[in-house]
């Protein structure tokens, strides 16, 4: 019989992250308690959240216009991110109400399943050189 795989860590962590604020999820999977947060944009608030949760954690939020630089300040700290492909997450059928605290518990969710598809999160010295290639270096940069 198939089980779905299930993470290892005590807390998967979902982040809907954007350009003024982040909605955070944890869901603690030993006992499936939700703590939810709406947090400011500063790393440290960030970090400090996720760090009185408990561990050990994982944490995940989508690729999109807000960049990598929290999944390196957080990998910098020893806390495991991943940043999620948007094109790849999986959505419930019919589901057409969309809310930031529903996209963190669908994230936290995920990544506790293990079904997220993460990409490669860019080296700050690659960001700073400029080396893209593709339709973001066609299109100006990144």
């Amino acid at each position: 019989m198939w089980e779905a795989p299930v993470s290892a860590d005590a807390t998967s962590i979902g982040l809907d992250v954007h350009a003024r604020s982040v909605v955070a999820c944890g869901l603690d999977g030993r006992t499936g308690e939700l703590f939810e947060r709406r947090l400011t944009l500063d790393r440290r608030d960030i970090e400090s959240w996720i760090r009185s949760l408990p561990g050990p954690v994982a944490v995940t939020y989508e690729a999109g216009p807000t960049g990598f630089g929290l999944a390196r300040h957080l990998i910098g700290r020893g806390i495991e991110c991943r940043v999620a492909a948007p094109s790849k997450l999986q959505r419930p059928c019919g589901d057409r109400v969309k809310t930031d605290v529903r996209d963190a518990r669908h994230l936290a969710r995920l990544l506790h399943l293990g079904e997220i598809v993460a990409v490669a999160v860019p080296s700050a010295s690659r960001r700073r050189r400029g080396t893209w290639s593709g339709p973001a270096r066609t299109c100006g940069g990144i």
